[in-house]
This record gives structure tokens, sequence and C-alpha cells, in this order.
């Protein structure tokens, strides 16, 4: 099937980018007075935005850099996904245990802390426990130099839901979007953008698209696309890594932050579909940027890190269910420390072209309509909702990010561009992360959802086994 045939022959916008920062723009674009499409070289959010560790936070480690901007920012678009997307964004309560000796110390917290309430105007409470409060609220906690805790209130999500939330609200309001299809070529003519070459990454039908301005969004990938004007900055790939254990064997009823022994990065962990996510790693990432993954070095960092904090866990990779990692697109600011690495966004321009790179999760909203305002400096028909619009229209409700995933949803993810078997079990839901073996009990099921003829779902069966194997297996890391 010729995907490609379908599309008119021009757009007023092209945007390159399936993550969350090209869907938070596409759903923008959508509702602003403009013909718009969006092309994903693989599946939506199939990298960064897949791979990120869950949350919807603040960022309070930024605090301690000065950068309280962004720490402003990030926390003021955190309570607004907590309001506009309660089924999708839902409150995490946090709990940081403190110890003497060891920097941060209680009266830094709580300054901290106040700040973060501050941020929020009224949406968060932190507060402090002492030390027999903090026993009593986490089990087999690390005793020896416990001073206290304090907790406080970020967020989580299911990153892929988020990102095809807003695709589904894009579509809904007149755009198109494709994945599986790749941008092969920017188109120029007389020194500006004026389209794009693409190819269908699975029938291999080509077809060139006039756009009268394009948008990278491209995440990790930007400034790599054939025919790009000058101006992306220089990236900083890094590689965050996670475990994913069964309940039983870390068992959380909050999310918890500590800093680890080794170097004082913060680590955490917290309960996510019914199961429990550890992480996460910061390493320079200079390999193969489309599948990265864990090493063995890494689960042995996030492990030493729960070994000092509880103790008694016992727990070992061969415990995890799963594995993942994920590269952030960072913006390169010559920090050696890739923690102390600011996580803004980057936009640059040229005639018929506007690239955007960088950025949070939490954030994506404002990168996404900093975008489109470069943009329609060049697109006057581009018409921005105002700021204070509803970002969704309540058409859909989701499980909970701390609900196991249900089998019984798999025909109606089924129908959400599902091209390859890992689209359904790995990003539309999450079985895949947080099931035992990659979710090998809902193979049968999902491949009876999608109704692919016999041959086509064996291929596909032994595919994802194959795939979920080398990038996910715990079992297999090295």
């Amino acid at each position: 099937m010729n995907r490609l045939r379908n599309l008119p022959a021009q757009v007023d916008l092209l945007i390159v980018g399936g993550g969350i920062t090209g869907a938070g723009i596409f759903r923008e674009a959508a509702r602003a007075g403009v013909s718009v499409l969006l092309v994903e070289a693989r599946d939506y959010a199939s990298g960064t935005s897949s791979w990120s560790s869950k949350l919807v936070h603040g960022g309070l480690r930024y605090l301690k850099s000065g950068d309280w901007r962004l720490t402003a920012e990030s926390v003021r678009e955190r309570q607004r996904l907590l309001r506009e997307a309660p089924d999708l964004v839902e409150p995490l309560e946090f709990l940081m245990p403190l110890y003497r000796g060891i920097k941060p110390g209680m009266t830094t917290m709580r300054l901290g802390l106040w700040l973060y309430d501050r941020f929020s105007r009224g949406g968060t409470r932190s507060g402090a426990l002492s030390a027999a409060d903090s026993r009593a609220a986490l089990s087999g906690l690390r005793e020896q130099d416990l001073s206290g805790a304090v907790h406080y209130q970020d967020a989580r999500t299911d990153d892929c839901r988020l990102v095809w939330r807003l695709i589904a609200q894009g579509l809904r309001d007149g755009g198109r979007a494709l994945n599986y299809v790749r941008a092969e070529q920017l188109l120029s003519a007389e020194g500006r953008t004026c389209g794009v070459a693409l190819q269908d990454a699975d029938s291999g039908a080509s077809r060139e698209i006039a756009a009268r301005l394009v948008i990278d969004a491209a995440g990790v990938w930007a400034g790599s696309l054939p025919g790009q004007p000058p101006g992306a900055p220089r990236l900083r790939p890094l590689r965050g890594s996670h475990l994913v254990f069964p309940a039983p064997r870390l068992p959380l009823a909050q999310a918890v932050g500590w800093l680890h022994p080794r170097d004082r990065r913060p680590v955490f962990a917290y309960p996510w579909q019914g199961a429990t996510l550890l992480g996460t790693t910061d390493l320079d990432h200079g390999d193969d940027l489309w599948n990265p993954r864990m090493s063995r070095a890494e689960a042995d960092y996030l492990l030493e890190a729960v070994d000092w904090l509880l103790p008694q866990a016992g727990l070992s990779v061969g415990d995890a269910l799963s594995s993942y990692a994920g590269v952030r697109p960072v913006v390169d600011d010559g920090h050696g420390d890739p923690s102390a690495v600011s996580r803004e966004s980057a936009l640059w321009a040229a005639p018929g072209y506007v690239g955007v790179t960088g950025g949070k999760l939490t954030t994506f909203r404002v990168t996404a309509r900093q975008a489109l305002q470069a943009a329609a400096k060049q697109l006057p028909s581009l018409r921005l909702a105002p700021d204070a619009a509803p970002l969704f229209d309540g058409f859909s409700a989701e499980p909970s990010p701390g609900q196991a995933p249900d089998a019984s949803l798999l025909p109606a993810r089924a129908g959400e561009q599902v091209r390859h078997l890992d689209d359904l079990l790995l990003r539309r839901c999450r079985a895949g992360l947080t099931l035992s073996r990659g979710g090998e009990a809902l193979i049968a099921p999902a491949l009876a959802a999608l109704g692919w003829e016999t041959e086509h779902a064996a291929r596909e069966a032994a595919r994802y086994r194959e795939y979920w194997h080398r990038q996910h297996d715990p079992t297999a890391l090295v």
C-alpha cells in the first residue's frame, strides 16, 4: 500500500519528527489555521520519547545550578498537565531520605522545596519527616546516620501515550500524520527550503511534498537531514538507562529519590504500570542513536544505589522484568559533567525552515509554541491558539500511569497506526516493559487484535522476540 499517494502535493507546514516535541508542534499547528503534515521515520515516540524516566517533574535539581527559570517553567507546565490531562499525568509523592554528613542537609532541602512549592502557586506542599517517621514510611530503609527525610510532589506519565494523545488530537483537528515515513532530503529553490523528499519505510514508495515551511523536530538527529541549512547547535547525546522490576520484588508505596553513594547523582525508584521503575544514568552516548542499549555497568550502578539505600532488598539484574535506554538530545554547553548540562531547548531558522531540539518532556508545550512562533514569522497564516487554550479536548481516557497493562485494551490500540508488533506491545501499551518476558503472554492476543494473516503474524512475532531480547532483556546485558 502506497500511503504517500494520498498526500496533497503541497502543505503549509511539514513537521519532521514524531517524538514529544514534534507531536506537540503538530497538535498546536493543526488548530492554527494551516494545513500540516507530520512524518516520523519509525514509530511515534520510538526514539527518546519512549525511553524517558516517565516523570513530569519540575526539575528540583536545577535549583542547585541556579536555573530557577527552567524550574519555575517546569513546575507550571507540570501543574497544567495535571489539570488538563489527569488520566495521563497523575501526582506522584516523593520521599527523599537524608543522612548526617551527606549534602544536601535538611535546611538546604527545605529551602529548595519552599521555592518548589512557591513555583507551583499553591499546587503542592512539601514537608519533613523525622528519622522514625522516615523508617515507618519506607520499610528496610538504611538506618545508619539517617537524620530524617523530606517529601514533595511531582508527577508520572506514560510518555508514549502522551505522544499519541497529541498526535490523535492533531488528526482530529484536520492534520495528517504518518509513521514509518522517512524524510530523505530537504528540497530547496533559490536559497529557500521548499519541501521534503519522503520514503515509506515499509513499501519503499517515494514522493516529494512541497511545503511553505518545514520544521525539523528530529531530536538527537537534529542537523543530520541532507539539504538542511546551517545553524543547528552542537548536541551532546546523553544516555539514560532504567531497570523495571516486579512490584513484589521492589515494593514501594510512593516514589523514592536519593543521591547515589558513588558520585552523588540523583537516582529514583517509583511504582509505574504495576511494576517498579528504577533510574537513571546520565552518560555520554557515542554509539548507534537508533538502538541505544543499557550496559551491564549501568545496571550495576543502579543496583549499587538500591543496595545502599535498601540494604535488605538484595536485587540482582536477573530480578528485573526489562531494561531500556534512551538518548537525550542535550545541547552541548561545554560542561564536563553530563548531569550539569542545561536541559534548555534550542531554536534556529533559515528561509522556509525552522529547527528545534533539546528541551524536556515536561516543557514540550512551551518548546512547541516557541517553534511555531518562529514559524509564524515566515508563515503569517499560522495563528496560534491563546497560551491559555486547553491542550486537549478531553475526548479520550487512559488507564492510570500506575495501572498494569490491560489486555482488553489491545483491540482499541491496534487501530492507532500500528504497523509492527513492537508498536503495540512497547508503545501503544507498555506490556513489553512491565510484564514477564516482554509480555510473551500477550503476543497471541495482540496478533489476533491486529488481524494479520498467519505468515505475516509469525514474522512479526519472531521479529518482536528478537528485538525485545536484543534491546530490553536484562539477562542479555553486556
